[in-house]
């Protein structure tokens, strides 16, 4: 695990990732506060890619909580059977449906504790939800970010709630928005797990990788 970076040095960290991607989106196809949480909760173990390529006929058909229980489960799992886990998430997708009409009026809460109640969202989909959404400044810690976060020193942890913790008592207050995004996207596609692209790296020379490759 690396040492925390001090403030200048996270300062210059995201300067860079600004200047690239001033405006980070997530890659999950959505179009409401709904359908983001549907989304987000099919990803578990499974590409953006793959679960855009399903939600698109899942959502044409049910975009609120209301017409995805008028789907019903089977109705679901036609649309998810290429998702992995596809069985278990159609459930959850149709019992955190009603929950969302009988407790919540059809709408999605805007906190995290709510977001958590819900069948198949953990701490990390609640944060995405938060954060995409709302725009609120919560860190979606998944393997990405771990890993870029521990093997740089931007923001190490011995789990995920630690290395979420490091991003909001470190990272300056105004790149918290979309530090997930960048951390996320610097991850998937510069610091990859395997043969991370150092040579392609815009914070190479402040990261604390020992390993770099050439």
């Amino acid at each position: 695990m690396a040492k925390q970076m001090d403030y200048a040095t996270l300062r210059e960290v995201f300067t860079r990732f600004q200047a690239i991607e001033p405006e980070p989106k997530g890659e999950l196809e959505h179009t409401n506060a709904f359908t983001l949480v549907v989304a987000v909760a099919l990803s578990a173990q499974a590409t953006d890619a793959g679960v855009n390529k399903a939600t698109r006929g899942l959502f044409a058909v049910a975009d609120t909580p209301e017409k995805m229980l008028a789907l019903g489960e089977e109705g679901v799992i036609e649309h998810i059977k290429t998702i992995g886990l596809y069985r278990n998430k159609a459930k959850n997708v149709i019992k955190l449906s009603r929950i969302l009409v009988e407790q919540y009026g059809g709408e999605v809460p805007n906190s995290r504790a709510a977001l958590e109640s819900l069948p198949g969202v953990g701490r990390k989909t609640a944060n995405v939800v938060l954060s995409m959404w709302w725009k609120h400044p919560a860190q979606a810690v998944d393997t990405h970010i771990f890993r870029v976060g521990n093997r740089t020193g931007i923001c190490p942890g011995k789990d995920v709630v630690a290395v979420e913790r490091a991003i909001e008592d470190n990272v300056p207050v105004d790149f918290q928005t979309h530090a997930h995004h960048w951390l996320i996207l610097h991850g998937r596609y510069t610091c990859v797990a395997r043969k991370p692209k150092c040579n392609a790296c815009v914070i190479r020379d402040l990261c604390q990788f020992e390993d770099k490759t050439t």
